[in-house]
């Protein structure tokens, strides 16, 4: 019980805050997941997730998003639409997440959308002061956050998983 509680509050809040930062990774990951047979989500409302061509469509959406943000003109993650989408993809990530670990979809939902706004803004003002602190250009540091992100996406649906 305390394991499964622990696995909760660790991977729902991950996913959040990666989706806080971006949009698309984290729910790339978990379809992976969902279709290699990882995530159980067979025989629920998220079962859709585990459809080849579901993956493949959150993946270039994902690869679109990674390199659409290093482009300049791109609007800020917390502007009306960016930070809208991540909310919305914050609770449906953690809603995903709690389906497949057995859990109430609503505190998915809630816990995904709380992390995902606090991904979202503090992913902005982190990536701002490391580019005014070490004098370089954005897309350095919008690469080292991409790897970031990735990282706790799987490390989260790994929990997910277990």
């Amino acid at each position: 019980m305390a394991i499964a509680m622990m696995s909760w509050l660790l991977a729902i809040p991950l996913l959040g805050i990666a989706t806080g930062l971006r949009t698309f990774t984290p729910m790339a990951v978990l379809c992976w997941f969902a279709y290699n047979g990882a995530l159980s989500v067979d025989g629920t409302w998220a079962a859709w997730t585990g459809r080849l061509w579901v993956a493949i469509l959150f993946t270039v959406l994902a690869a679109g998003e990674l390199a659409a943000d290093k482009l300049p003109g791109v609007p800020a993650r917390i502007s009306k639409f960016p930070l809208l989408a991540r909310l919305i993809f914050g609770g449906l990530v953690g809603s995903i997440a709690a389906t497949a670990m057995e859990g109430p979809g609503i505190e998915g939902v809630l816990l995904g959308v709380l992390c995902a706004l606090l991904g979202a803004f503090g992913g902005y003002m982190v990536r701002r002061d490391l580019v005014e602190k070490f004098q370089c250009a954005d897309w350095i540091i919008a690469f080292s956050e991409d790897v970031f992100t990735i990282g706790i996406a799987l490390y989260a649906a790994r929990i997910v998983s277990e």
